[in-house]
């Protein structure tokens, strides 16, 4: 490489001393030689310093860059409204989104109105909340502090509508339990019932026109949720005997349905699973799917097994697809670069001189002396092909001329040229080209080939921006 001899500064002093006793003149004083040199040394330094330049450079890693589409999904849940035997004042016992077990109370109807009222009353009393009650609700406050998105500021209000409703809930059960000689007496009496749920499943407090939609009837329209609204239960304080009063999710399987382009319908009609991420809150989870066709389009059904619990009181949702997940060396893209390059067949080349790697026998011509002579250069390879190597006019000329080793023949250098695609390794100091391999790339980062021939490797040092620099350039970090 240009200047780098010049560089190797640990051998020129150490041999220093030797050259100029060998060789200083005479009666010259050694000590004034060697002073000289080193002034030359230092002064071709702080040439080489001055005259470099100053390339913001960029660690090259592993990373991974995942081609995804994020679609809005409709849920589907196996769901059963529980509609009220009678009318008259309600109260409600279980928290949204819990589990009931078989004969676990979740509310109560009181057709006077008068032990409703008591229950109401006493339920406004948070002393009655014990130990265990106020730690699960600390924790709870607690988990939402630590996962609290100043993005997501609307979590707050839900996290506050659900606060409140746990602890009307808890105060309500208390107040039951303490009132239980009047809620003997009203039950005797038949204005009191106390229902319980007569399955297990996950109870919720909404009805929103969804609970009869299946994978067999929907249609285009239900997936889109403009309009969409929701009847919140557990507010009421009165209903009529028919009434919806909460419904019950009776199994962990649950769907979700999305509609997708006949591009990625064909994409992926050879896979049964996917990788989806619930753009909500970050959970990612593999699951299986099918595809199905209906009113001329194409819709994905996700079949998932787990983690509804995260989304009951959700009816649309945002996945991302994950489809695909390149692993390689990340690179900015504004580290890449072009470079043109001889491309000399592989034939020409030939082994020999000082050097174990491939050479080429030049003919160069003398003008003055009118005759010609045979170089063997061995110039740097950044990339080959079956057939070709790449080299570039650092030993070379373009018109030079290449003998074929043991023939006649001849090949002149530039009649065939090609660019390659890469960037500026500057490890030592200057700029060096290697090629790379893209796999994938996005706006930003492009992940490349590892352990490329004449490529680039984990933790090597380029210039951020290749456009900027050239061939065996100096540089400044």
């Amino acid at each position: 490489m240009p200047q780098i001899a010049v560089l190797q500064e640990v051998t020129i002093l150490a041999e220093t001393q030797n050259v100029v006793k060998m060789n200083r003149p005479h009666g010259m004083n050694v000590g004034v030689v060697i002073f000289l040199i080193i002034i030359i040394y230092v002064g071709f330094n702080i040439f080489s310093y001055l005259t470099s330049s100053t390339v913001a450079e960029y660690e090259v890693g592993q990373g991974m860059i995942a081609t995804n589409h994020v679609y809005q999904g409709l849920i589907m849940r196996d769901e059963t409204i529980i509609y009220a035997g009678q009318s008259g004042y309600v109260n409600y016992y279980l928290k949204n989104g819990s589990r009931a077990s078989v004969n676990d109370i979740v509310y109560s109807i009181d057709t006077t109105g008068n032990l409703s009222k008591q229950i109401t009353t006493a339920a406004s009393d948070g002393t009655s909340l014990g130990t265990a009650s106020l730690s699960a609700i600390a924790d709870e406050i607690d988990l939402f502090f630590s996962n609290y998105d100043s993005n997501n500021f609307s979590e707050v209000y839900s996290f506050k509508a659900n606060l409140d409703s746990e602890l009307s809930q808890t105060l309500s059960v208390n107040a039951l339990n303490g009132l239980s000689d009047v809620v003997d007496s009203a039950e005797a009496n038949n204005t009191f019932y106390k229902k319980t749920s007569d399955d297990t499943g996950i109870i919720l407090y909404y009805t929103d026109g969804y609970e009869n939609v299946t994978l067999d009837n929907f249609t285009a329209d239900k997936l889109n949720p403009s309009g969409y609204t929701k009847n919140t239960l557990d507010q009421q304080t009165q209903v009529k005997a028919g009434d919806a009063v909460y419904k019950r999710i009776n199994s962990e399987d649950w769907n979700i349905v999305l509609f997708i382009s006949d591009d990625l319908a064909k994409q992926l009609s050879e896979d049964n699973y996917i990788k989806i991420r619930f753009c909500k809150d970050d959970y990612t989870v593999t699951v299986p799917f099918s595809i199905t066709r209906k009113d001329g389009g194409y819709y994905l059904i996700l079949s998932l097994q787990k983690a509804m619990i995260r989304y009951v009181n959700d009816r649309f949702v945002d996945i991302e697809l994950i489809i695909s997940e390149d692993s390689g060396l990340k690179i900015p893209n504004s580290a890449i670069t072009s470079k043109e390059f001889f491309t000399i067949p592989k034939e020409y080349f030939t082994l020999g001189g000082d050097s174990s790697d491939p050479g080429l026998l030049i003919q160069r011509q003398d003008d003055k002396k009118k005759d010609t002579s045979v170089e063997l250069v061995t110039p740097t390879i950044y990339y080959e092909t079956d057939a070709y190597y790449y080299i570039d006019n650092e030993s070379v000329t373009a018109g030079d001329h290449i003998l074929k080793s043991d023939s006649t023949s001849t090949y002149t250098i530039g009649q065939d040229v090609d660019s390659l695609i890469g960037v500026y390794n500057i490890n030592k100091g200057y700029a060096v080209f290697k090629q790379i391999n893209i796999i994938s790339q996005n706006e930003t980062y492009a992940i490349v080939e590892t352990k490329t021939a004449y490529g680039i490797a984990l933790y090597d040092h380029i210039a951020l921006d290749g456009s900027k620099v050239k061939e065996d350039q100096l540089i400044t970090k």
